[in-house]
């Protein structure tokens, strides 16, 4: 009795695909069905890992997945630096490796613009019948390494370390600034030292290989050697719209007094050995 119902069903399955290759296979009820069950899978997962998530965990206290969040948000902090969603982390970290301003576009707009086209006209360039990935190596290549390059970005970019002032005054890196540049002995600016560590300018800039260059924001160990004196630095770092700087954010919040630290240090930076 196994046989003949065996048989039965080949010959059902050989009929049902002769019928789709003739007459093709309708959109309603056949793949509506199909995603719906998928959508409503993947919807339940989703609503079961946020439950597991949220009943296992308590504020700070991890659960299953990890906590609410890791520590409560401080409005007043400068410590703080900003990052993507971890899906975005491949684009940030594209940023580290292609640099402002010659090829960050190319980097953050070109290469993932090319790549959505392509692959959005996959169905207009290639009508073969054949879906069997073994005798499609091209695809199949193309696939694995753009599923290993984001990965790897995604993990880069995941465990990129930032300049947290903290961290830089804990290793007492502003005092090495002061000696290497020579005004350790110029107390205004060597507290500017310690505030341009704290103040995230770093986030941006680079002095002495420490930092990010970011947005094209330059580099400040030599900034100055330029002799515009600590007048100038105050007035730009106060409002850096008025000397055409539209990116920058302006730190007249940091009141008088702190502005002019930071101008004497960035005044004191003339290079290593003090230019």
């Amino acid at each position: 009795m196994g046989a003949p119902l065996k048989e039965r069903n080949r010959q059902e399955f050989k009929r049902y695909k002769e019928d789709v290759q003739s007459e093709g296979k309708s959109f309603f009820p056949y793949a509506m069905y199909h995603d719906t069950v998928m959508s409503f899978a993947v919807v339940i997962v989703i609503i079961g890992l946020a439950c597991i998530w949220y009943y296992s965990a308590e504020g700070t206290e991890a659960g299953i997945l990890g906590p609410w969040y890791t520590e409560e948000a401080d409005p007043g902090t400068t410590q703080f630096v900003p990052r993507p969603d971890w899906f975005f982390y491949f684009l940030f970290y594209l940023l580290r490796i292609f640099k402002w301003p010659e090829s960050v576009i190319l980097g953050t707009v070109g290469i993932p613009t090319i790549l959505l086209i392509l692959l959005l006209s996959v169905p207009f360039y290639d009508r073969r019948p054949e879906r069997r990935m073994g005798r499609r190596p091209v695809a199949l290549v193309a696939a694995i390494l753009v599923v290993i390059s984001m990965g790897v970005l995604t993990w880069k970019g995941a465990t990129a370390k930032e300049a947290l002032g903290s961290e830089i005054i804990g290793q007492g890196l502003p005092e090495e600034w002061a000696e290497a540049q020579g005004f350790a002995d110029n107390e205004p600016a060597l507290a500017g030292a310690r505030l341009f560590a704290q103040s995230g300018c770093l986030t941006c800039h680079t002095y002495m290989g420490e930092g990010s260059a970011n947005l094209g924001a330059p580099e400040l160990t030599d900034v100055g050697a330029s002799d515009r004196g600590a007048d100038y630095f105050k007035a730009y770092i106060s409002n850096p719209a008025r000397f055409g700087n539209d990116v920058m954010i302006s730190y007249s919040y940091l009141g008088d007094e702190n502005l002019e630290k930071l101008a004497a240090f960035l005044n004191a930076s003339k290079g290593t050995g003090g230019g």
